[in-house]
């Protein structure tokens, strides 16, 4: 470019906006006319951004230029010959020096053709629109500058009026990837730039209709709606039209647009989101909306909407794709809200940007609370220690109020938007209260957030992320006088009389997080707590091959980033495939709306089940109640329970039906609520909760038979079917089984290796120190035995051996006693700990190798809790049960191998080749009742901690078996508090029973 292209200073103008920029406006639906500039584009990369060349000009030849879909990322395009992509958490990827970005700035020139037609000649003005474009543009048409912006998830509509013309035109965009804005845009998620968002050119038509904003509220059954037109008076008059409600409104002048009753309307709400059609029509336009009446208020400390108390059961969502990254699509937006439906999810916040405009509209339509979070955090200005940061800066005034202002404005016509949130993460400081104080003289039906205005000096609800569930409690305490983290005691009292919110909270990191249900109890004690945002909805992973050609989802550090965050993106509920984890039906029972309570009165059991609606909203008319009894799994009876509809926030008690309990077999009632019609989000019979009853008879467990005539043996024996090579078994029914090995390793967590925090009162974790470090410094990776004696009886077999590791003087003491009790071989291992272990172990279990052979392990069936993995802090979804799965099914793939595939309260268990029984096993408790669990894989956790990728697990010969009798919790620890005390698994003296016999 000849005379602007030499003068780079506006990347480092913190000014949001240079040019033709038109103010914010609603981004509405409307029948004016509208011209996609989506598909292929000319397209140029340059690693500068100091290019000379006038590419905008309109006569230049782009022939041998590529060709690039708009909207993309340029990063994930032309495997990897645009560059690649960047993931940082809290790091800039770039010199902390602001405003100024480097020069090494990568630039992306893009140019398209296109034909306006002949009847825009017509149109007033001729806009043209970009919903998204990382970071910073410029725009030209035919060869005239228009301008150029930044706020990347923020739309910006230009004035192109006087450079098309009837015919072909080009237009032309520069793309930075690095401005003054980057500062801004510091949020926990990929760098991908790029015209990532629809690009759209709009033919404004004379008289036509420029904004609406209709603030629909409900009161006592009844509709209002405060309506704002902006149209020029030539636009008048203005019909708006409401056609279900039998409302006609003609407006012949801007004074005539006033606030109006529209009697009796049925509310929107996230459980029920009616909305009604409403349009806004002129003679030369009509915009089509959709109403939902719904009013939004904190009363004292409570936050309501029409008059209840909301509590936010929902998730952090960004926008991303293992392919597209944050482009969007449609169908693939709508299933995946239909999917957080399903699993109980009924809020989002929107982490940490507007999203894609259509998104709202599912929201509205399929109904979500949303808290609508503005484009804006400077997270990597903590590195420095805040000095610089923005937020405090009155040079980035503007471009903090051009943030908020399109974020409002654009996206005021929803009612799922009950919340706006000024950002995330970006200190604290006079923009931000400008910004929020913007908010409130616009839209004074909404309250603002942010979660880093801990003093409260300029939102309206308090909030925090990933606070200990024992903070959690004193916040929701009245008169508790626990301080509050960054607040005075002033400060603090304030804080309490507002609605608390979670805004982000239980990191969903690899496998976790646990103590879900602990946050979901406080909220039910204490009022003022309104649930949260789990952190967070999905994975990022990216879609890329390893060098052997494996396909794998990539992290931070897999595309050569000079600074990264590593797999701290992979920190969602759901995989990056779109597989749900554990964590989310973990979720969803915990979260479930309607609770089941048995009993509970004289006739204890018999008294029925206490069924509780804990809608907001919703009566149970939308649910059908079932039930069954299995013995030992088998379902033996089932029916439907008879049931009045519960309103809201109501509960009503239903009679069980006569359950026949087993003598010699565990009898469990299950109890389910299911939809009794299919919705937009879910089939008919879908399961929305659940719950079961023990109603077992006594069943002791077998009398442990003392041994007598014990005397040294070694060498090579059997034991009924088995086969023994100096004690240790070495096959089973001529089935090759080596075992049992102590183990007290499992592959870390990504919440073992966190180092956030740790529990109150509880020397579980030691600050600053992975647990995971600890388990590795005290060797329980890699522990060796020292047999100290092997005895025999007549139909007896008992080892006794010592543990420790290299460099250690603590030890394990593992005595293994071998008998034949009737046509079953059992195992009775007792395991106990020298004294002096400092920390929490993983786990306390026995490990088995079961080498490939002829009948090959693939698969176990099992009768105990599952489907899914479990854990001390995470069993609500697992429920009592017999279930079968593969090898593979029985792990999690995680995008950074780790502990996975624990099944716990094992009672049987048979280990499968191509679906024929190899081996079986009964477990039996304890002797205070305790359960083992299970785990089953191709890999030993050693094998699996030493992967950072999944394709660079080793080949594997044998499928490991490992028998636990406890395990540690998961907690939140990769960033928020580690396990609770009471699943920390401190080191001590355990029992394991097990009766094996051939398959």
């Amino acid at each position: 470019m000849p005379s602007s292209s030499a003068d780079l200073s506006y990347l480092s103008d913190p000014a949001p906006a240079r040019g033709a920029l038109r103010a914010a406006r609603s981004w509405l639906h409307t029948d004016a006319p509208s011209l996609s500039l989506n598909g292929p584009w000319r397209f140029r990369l340059s690693a500068t951004a100091s290019v000379a060349e006038d590419f905008a000009a309109e006569v230049f030849d782009d022939a041998g230029w590529d060709a690039i879909p708009v909207p993309s990322h340029w990063v994930l395009q032309g495997d990897g010959a645009y560059g690649r992509p960047i993931y940082t958490n809290v790091q800039y990827p770039f010199p902390i020096d602001p405003p100024h970005v480097p020069d090494e700035n990568p630039t992306g020139d893009y140019r398209r053709r296109f034909e306006l037609p002949e009847r825009w000649s017509r149109a007033e003005r001729v806009l043209l629109r970009f919903d998204g474009v990382e970071v910073f543009f410029r725009l030209w048409v035919n060869g005239v500058e228009i301008g150029g912006a930044s706020g990347s998830r923020l739309t910006h509509e230009f004035d192109v009026t006087e450079a098309v013309r009837p015919g072909g035109n080009v237009v032309a965009v520069r793309v930075h990837q690095w401005s003054a804005a980057s500062y801004l845009e510091d949020q926990d998620q990929w760098w991908l730039p790029g015209v990532f968002r629809d690009v759209t050119l709009l033919a404004r038509p004379a008289g036509g209709v420029e904004d609406v904003w209709l603030r629909a509220g409900f009161d006592g059954g009844r509709g209002r709606i405060e309506p704002e037109v902006t149209a020029g008076p030539a636009a008048f008059p203005v019909t708006l039209r409401v056609p279900e409600l039998g409302v006609e409104r003609v407006w012949t002048s801007p004074e005539d647009v006033t606030p109006f009753d529209v009697g009796p309307v049925e509310p929107w709400s996230a459980e029920q989101p009616r909305l009604y059609e409403v349009t806004v029509a002129t003679a030369a336009e009509t915009v089509t909306l959709r109403a939902g009446f719904r009013t939004v208020e904190i009363r004292g400390d409570r936050f309501l909407v029409n008059g209840r108390r909301v509590v936010f059961h929902g998730v952090n969502r960004h926008e991303t794709h293992p392919e597209r990254g944050r482009v969007f699509d449609e169908e693939h937006a709508r299933e995946d809200l239909a999917r957080m439906k399903r699993f109980n999810v009924n809020a989002i916040r929107t982490s940490h940007y507007p999203p894609h405009p259509r998104l709202l509209d599912l929201a509205d339509e399929l109904g979500f609370w949303v808290v609508l979070e503005c484009d804006l955090e400077t997270h990597g200005f903590d590195a420095v220690g805040w000095a610089g940061n923005p937020s405090d800066d009155p040079r980035w005034r503007e471009a903090y109020l051009d943030r908020v202002t399109r974020t409002v404005e654009r996206d005021k016509n929803h009612p799922s938007v009950v919340i706006w949130s000024l950002g995330n993460e970006a200190g604290t400081g006079a923009n931000l209260a400008a910004m929020s104080a913007w908010v409130h003289a616009r839209d004074t039906g909404r309250p603002v957030h942010y979660e880093g205005d801990h003093a409260g000096e300029y939102t309206d609800v308090y909030s925090r992320m990933y606070s200990s569930v024992l903070e959690t409690e004193q916040i929701g305490t009245d008169g508790s006088r626990a301080p509050l983290l960054h607040c005075t005691p002033a400060q603090g009292a304030r804080q309490r009389t507002r609605p608390f919110l979670l805004c982000e909270y239980a990191h969903a990191m690899g496998n976790g997080p646990g103590a879900l249900d602990q946050y979901e109890a406080l909220v039910d004690r204490h009022p003022r707590l309104h649930g949260g945002f789990v952190w967070e909805w999905r994975d990022h992973g990216i879609a890329t091959t390893a060098p052997d050609g494996s396909p794998y989802f990539g992290y931070g550090g897999d595309f050569g980033e000079v600074v990264h965050d590593g797999n701290f993106v992979m920190d969602g509920m759901l995989l990056s495939d779109d597989v749900p984890t554990p964590s989310l039906y973990e979720f969803k029972a915990v979260v479930q709306p309607v609770r089941f309570t048995f009993g509970g009165d004289a006739d204890g059991d018999n008294g029925g089940v206490l069924i509780a609606n804990l809608r907001h909203s919703a009566d149970t008319s939308d649910l059908r109640f079932l039930w069954r009894v299995e013995h030992d799994g088998t379902p033996v009876a089932s029916g439907e329970l008879a049931l009045p509809a519960v309103a809201a926030g109501g509960a009503a008690r239903a009679p069980l039906p006569p359950v026949p309990v087993a003598r010699d077999a565990e009898t469990w009632l299950t109890v389910e609520a299911v939809l009794a019609a299919g919705t937009a989000w879910a089939q008919e019979g879908h399961v929305v909760a659940t719950a079961q009853l023990d109603r077992s008879g006594p069943r002791p467990a077998p009398a442990v038979r003392p041994r007598t005539g014990w005397r040294s043996d070694g060498g090579t024996l059997t034991l009924g079917s088995a086969e023994f090579d100096g004690g240790t078994l070495s096959a089973l029914a001529g089935q090759p089984f080596a075992g049992p090995r102590l183990e007290l390793f499992r592959a870390p967590t990504d919440n073992d290796e966190g180092v956030s925090g740790a529990v109150e009162e509880s020397d579980a974790s030691v600050a600053g120190v992975s647990n995971a470090a600890l388990w590795r410094r005290d060797g329980l990776d890699r522990l060796t035995t020292r047999r100290l004696r092997v005895e025999r009886a007549a139909d007896a077999l008992r080892t006794l051996d010592r543990v420790s590791a290299a460099n250690s003087a603590r030890w394990v003491t593992v005595e293994s006693v071998w008998s034949l009790e009737g046509e079953e071989l059992e195992l009775r291992v007792e395991i106990t700990p020298s004294s002096g272990w400092p920390t929490v172990w993983p786990r306390i279990g026995v490990s088995f190798e079961l080498p490939d052979g002829a009948r090959p392990v693939d698969g176990a069936r099992w009768f105990g809790l599952g489907p899914l993995e479990s854990y001390p802090d995470s069993l609500r979804a697992a429920r009592t049960g017999r279930f079968s799965a593969g090898i593979g099914e029985l792990s999690v793939p995680y995008a950074r191998p780790q502990e996975t595939g624990h099944r716990s309260q094992v009672r049987e268990l048979a280990l499968t080749s191509a679906g024929t029984e190899v081996v079986r096993i009964a477990a039996l408790p304890d002797t205070r009742g305790r359960r083992p669990g299970f785990t089953l894989s191709r890999h030993t956790p050693q094998q699996i901690a030493r992967a950072a990728h999944p394709f660079e697990l080793p080949a594997s010969t044998a499928a490991h078996l490992i028998v636990d009798a406890a395990q540690h919790g998961l907690g939140s620890r990769a960033c928020g508090p580690d396990v609770w005390p009471e699943f920390a698994l401190r080191p001590e003296a355990r029992t394991l029973r097990l009766r094996m016999s051939a398959g």
